[in-house]
């Protein structure tokens, strides 16, 4: 593929990824299109429909988000602490709401082989950090990969304009109430 044709299809996936993020799955494509800079035949080109779009969306979703885990992971051995902070924070950049969004699209037709692949690859590498920062004592036995990664996902989950402009630090709240739950109960 052409390097232009590279930048084009990446821009369309960054537009679709920021638009579902923001608006859901059911986001107009020729939204998508414009967002990326391109007519909506660039985009239908390169994904011949809005699964294959989704597709796309929470691949690169589940790219980032394993990226994350496994930066997290070499780092946990020397603050396990300052790791743990730094990895729950660059999920909550990570659009994850947009990956519900994209597999959203999936319900009625099944996740397809490449994304049901890579979400088991990706919730694989959660688990080995949970279990390191587990076993540094930091967070609860009881939870799991799927649950960090729909907690923020949830968390993370576009407000109405009303909502976010009456409670501007909802989210990184609601980040801090998620992580005092997922410590170690005391006593």
């Amino acid at each position: 593929m052409r390097s232009d044709a590279v930048r084009r299809r990446d821009a369309l996936i960054r537009a679709a990824r920021r638009g579902f993020s923001i608006h859901g799955g059911d986001i107009a494509l020729d939204h998508v299109a414009e967002a990326a800079g391109v007519g909506i035949a660039t985009l239908y080109r390169n994904f011949p429909s809005r699964a294959a779009l989704a597709d796309q969306v929470a691949l690169s979703i589940l790219g980032d988000l394993r990226t994350a885990s496994d930066e997290a992971m070499r780092q946990v051995a020397r603050d396990p602490e300052a790791a743990w902070s730094r990895y729950i924070h660059r999920l909550v950049g990570l659009d994850l709401g947009a990956l519900s969004a994209a597999l959203t699209e999936h319900l009625t037709e099944g996740i397809s082989e490449p994304v049901r692949a890579a979400q088991e690859e990706t919730l694989a590498a959660v688990g080995d950090l949970l279990a390191a920062v587990r076993e540094a004592g930091l967070i609860r036995t009881d939870l799991e990969p799927l649950e960090l990664v729909l907690g923020i996902g949830l968390i993370t989950r576009p407000l109405p304009e009303a909502v976010a402009q009456d409670a501007p630090d909802l989210v990184p709240r609601m980040v801090d109430i998620l992580q005092a739950g997922m410590r170690v109960p005391k006593g």
